[in-house]
C-alpha cells in the first residue's frame, strides 16, 4: 500500500466537500488560524484562493494581531464567487476570512461552491454586530454550514469573564446605534471596538468604575448618609446607573 507523506497531493475526489464557519468575538484569533489552515492545505498540493473583506489593515490582505499576514483577494459586494472560482484551473479549497461582511447572495455561492464544484469552503468571521444582532451573511452560514465552530481561545471581558460579544466604543462611551458596520479596530481609535461579557455588554459598563461610583456588594451595610430617614423624612439616595450613553 502506497503510504502518502505529509507533502503529497490529497485528491479532490477523495472526499465530499464541505462548508465550515468558523465564528467567535474580536481578539479570538479568526484570521491566525485562517492563515494557519491555508499553509496546511498548501502543504498538501492544494490549490486554494484567501478572500477577505474590510480587513483591518485597510488593503487586499488578511492580517492576524500576532502579526501574521498574506495578500488576499477583496470580495466587494459584486463579486461573483463561483465566477471567480471557474476563473481558474483548478481551486480546491477558499478560505473565506471576514465572512460575515459578505452578501447573503455570496453566501449562497459559497455553498454552491461546494456541492456543485466540490470546492471545500472555511468561512471565518463574527457572529453578531456591535449590538448584538447577527449579521444576516453570519446567520445564513449557520444555517448552511456542514460544521459551525466556536474558537476556543478565550477572549477576556475586563471583569474577567468570558467576552462574548463586540461593544462599539464612539468617544468613550458604549454605542447602541448606528451602521452596521464601521471599520475598526481595539485601538484607541475615535471608533474603537471592546469585547465584553454578556453582563456588561447589556449594561454598557466599559471598565471598573471608580472607588467612589463603586456598586455596594448584594447585603453589604449602606452607609448611615444613605440610608432613608425613619418615619419617612427622606428618601434614600438612588444609585446611579453605570450605562454608559450611546
Amino acid at each position: 500500500m502506497t503510504e502518502l507523506s505529509a507533502l503529497s497531493a490529497v485528491p479532490a475526489a477523495a472526499r465530499d466537500a464541505v462548508l465550515k464557519f468558523y465564528f467567535g468575538p474580536m481578539d479570538c484569533g479568526k484570521s491566525t488560524l485562517a492563515l494557519q489552515m491555508n499553509y496546511n492545505h498548501g502543504r498538501q498540493g492544494r490549490r486554494g484562493l484567501v478572500l477577505t473583506k474590510h480587513d483591518r489593515s485597510g488593503g487586499p490582505k488578511v492580517t492576524s494581531r500576532i502579526g501574521l499576514g498574506l495578500d488576499a483577494i477583496e470580495v466587494d459586494d459584486s463579486l461573483d464567487l463561483v465566477e471567480l472560482v471557474r476563473g481558474h484551473d483548478r481551486i480546491d479549497y477558499l478560505i473565506c476570512d471576514e465572512a460575515c461582511f459578505y452578501t447573503m447572495e455570496q453566501i449562497e455561492q459559497l455553498a454552491d461552491l461546494v456541492d456543485g464544484h466540490g470546492v471545500d469552503v472555511y468561512a471565518f468571521g463574527l457572529a453578531s454586530d456591535f449590538r448584538s444582532r447577527m449579521f444576516p451573511a453570519a446567520q445564513r452560514l449557520f444555517e448552511l454550514a456542514d460544521e459551525v465552530c466556536r474558537l476556543q481561545v478565550e477572549v477576556l471581558c475586563w471583569c474577567g469573564r468570558p467576552g462574548l460579544l463586540n461593544a462599539r466604543v464612539v468617544g468613550g462611551a458604549m454605542a447602541r446605534s448606528g451602521e452596521q458596520v464601521v471599520i475598526g479596530d481595539t485601538d484607541a481609535s475615535p471608533v474603537r471596538y471592546q469585547v465584553l461579557c454578556r453582563r456588561h455588554h447589556r449594561s454598557g459598563q466599559l471598565a471598573m468604575p471608580a472607588a467612589d461610583q463603586a456598586v455596594p456588594a448584594e447585603g453589604a451595610a449602606v452607609p448611615p448618609a444613605d440610608r432613608a430617614m425613619p418615619g419617612g423624612g427622606g428618601a434614600a439616595r438612588t444609585q446611579e446607573s453605570l450605562t454608559a450613553s450611546a
